[in-house]
């Protein structure tokens, strides 16, 4: 474990997507991406002249750069709208984090050469050095691959380490969530147990003059796992069919014991921005008490029960002998009816 950092303030920057849907060619929608690094390199340095040098963290909204599939097939996607690991987008976010001298994490869709013909939705952390010292692949999704998909082959590849991923750095051991992930305690608690002290949430939702569930869930995660929850929503959504302001507002930060700290109205803000103090937050995590949760888990009560009845299935785009599948949109949803017709007839909905 690194030394215990100062204390320091992080942001939860809520910034307007340009969607890409309508783009009607791969070198559209990558100059599209362009545009809105430039736009955030301008927010991070302003962010940091009004904030101070004491801002270290930097969290951007859920696919920032690209918004979300709206018709298009995953190969579509992934040549429009995916980033390489090493390619030119990131390359371009790292060197805002060096500039600026802060860890900037963020999330957008990318591909990987192991997975030909998919795409994984990614939050990322890169240092004030520009190095990639995080990447988390989401691993709950409605209507998109993630690795659960294709479970076997991407544990051997990669290990747990890379499924539940904790950056220890200089202002604390990072981990990333992506979007309604919030809701699914045991991601959040699999990665506290691995360390995690900054949970980063990149997100993209509704917003509402009152607490919605993402937003109660925020709450509780922090106090679950005696985490801080930094939570950048987007400003607005912009360039597609959805309404403009449907997914905005409500970027905050959450401490470990469930306070607001601080949160944004509507619109594109850099307001969201309040202390992290991991310092105080180890001293609590070793004190002996009544609101010590994470000392106080008995996992091995809930192991059989989680071990021994699966739900969703793993290696749905795994075929026969191993090999990658790539979906039509309708498997995701074809693959949840029959998981639901199974509990059903297990009687357990």
């Amino acid at each position: 474990m690194t030394p215990d950092p100062p204390a320091y303030r992080a942001l939860a920057l809520q910034i307007a997507c340009r969607a890409v849907n309508q783009c009607t060619d791969r070198a559209s929608a990558r100059a599209r991406m362009s545009d809105s690094i430039d736009r955030v390199g301008r927010h991070v340095r302003a962010a940091k002249a009004f904030h101070g040098p004491d801002l270290r963290l930097v969290v951007l909204p859920e696919y920032f750069l690209t918004g979300y599939p709206l018709g298009e097939s995953i190969l579509e996607w992934a040549d429009k709208a995916a980033l390489a690991p090493d390619g030119p987008e990131y390359e371009a976010l790292a060197r805002i984090a060096a500039d600026n001298g802060l860890f900037l994490s963020g999330n957008a869709y990318e591909t990987d050469r192991h997975f030909p013909g998919l795409y994984f939705q990614a939050s990322f952390v890169l240092d004030p050095a520009g190095r990639t010292v995080l990447r988390y692949r989401r691993l709950v999704s409605m209507f998109a691959p993630t690795p659960h998909d294709v479970w076997d082959r991407y544990l051997e590849l990669y290990g747990l380490d890379a499924v539940f991923p904790v950056a220890d750095t200089d202002i604390g051991r990072l981990a990333a969530i992506a979007s309604e992930e919030i809701l699914y305690p045991e991601i959040a608690r699999a990665l506290a147990l691995r360390g995690a002290e900054v949970l980063l949430h990149s997100t993209s939702e509704v917003g509402s003059p009152r607490l919605t569930p993402k937003d109660v869930a925020k709450r509780a995660r922090a106090i679950e796992n005696l985490a801080y929850v930094v939570s950048a929503n987007t400003g607005g959504f912009i360039d597609a069919d959805l309404a403009v302001d449907s997914t905005n507002g409500m970027s905050k930060i959450v401490d470990p014991q469930g306070e607001v700290r601080v949160e944004a109205g509507f619109g594109e803000s850099a307001v969201a921005c309040a202390e992290i103090d991991v310092v105080a937050l180890r001293r609590y995590r070793r004190r002996p008490g009544m609101g010590n949760l994470l000392s106080r888990q008995r996992l091995e009560l809930f192991a059989p029960v989680y071990g021994g009845a699966p739900v969703y299935p793993a290696n749905s785009l795994l075929g026969p002998s191993g090999e990658v599948v790539t979906p039509e949109r309708s498997h995701f949803l074809a693959t949840q009816r029959a998981v639901i017709e199974r509990l059903a007839r297990l009687g357990l909905v």
